[in-house]
C-alpha cells in the first residue's frame, strides 16, 4: 500500500480525482479496532486532535477533499489518508497528527471513500435562498 499524502492529493484538480486517490477497498463490517475502539475515542476527543482538526479545517476552507466551492455545509470530518491502527495510536505515529495525511470531507464523502462506493456521492444541494426565507427546509 503507498502512502498517501496531501501534497500529492492537492495535484489532482477535480473532486473526482480526488475521490479515486483517497479511495479504499473497505467492507461494510470489516473489524478496524475491534475490542480496542475505546483507543481511538478517547484520541478523537483530546486538545491535540481538536487543535488539529480546526488547523485543517481553516487549510481547506471547510471544503470535501479540499475542492474550491465544495463547501461542507453539515458536519466535517478529518480524514486520515492512511488508516489508522491501533500501534498507530499507542506509539502515536506520524500519520496520527500530522495534517500531510489529513484531509476535510463531508460524511458522503468519507463514507464513499472507505466503502469504494462512488454512488454514495450525490452532492448536497442546498436550497435556493429567497429575502424573509427563515425556513428554506420546508419547501
Amino acid at each position: 500500500m503507498s502512502i498517501k499524502t496531501y501534497s500529492e492529493l492537492v495535484t489532482l484538480p477535480t473532486f473526482e480525482e480526488r475521490f479515486q486517490y483517497l479511495k479504499l477497498d473497505g467492507i461494510v463490517g470489516d473489524e478496524t479496532f475491534g475490542c480496542n475502539r475505546y483507543l481511538n475515542q478517547i484520541f478523537y476527543k483530546s486538545k491535540e486532535w481538536l487543535r488539529i482538526r480546526d488547523e485543517v479545517i481553516l487549510r481547506d476552507c471547510g471544503c470535501d477533499l479540499g475542492v474550491p466551492g465544495r463547501e461542507v455545509y453539515k458536519r466535517v470530518i478529518i480524514h486520515h489518508m492512511n488508516p489508522l491502527t491501533k500501534d498507530d495510536i499507542l506509539d502515536r505515529t506520524e500519520y496520527l497528527l500530522n495534517p500531510e495525511y489529513l484531509i476535510c470531507t463531508s460524511k458522503r464523502t468519507h463514507d464513499a471513500i472507505h466503502y469504494s462506493d462512488d454512488s454514495i456521492l450525490i452532492p448536497d444541494i442546498m436550497p435556493e435562498r429567497s429575502l424573509n426565507d427563515t425556513c428554506p427546509w420546508r419547501r
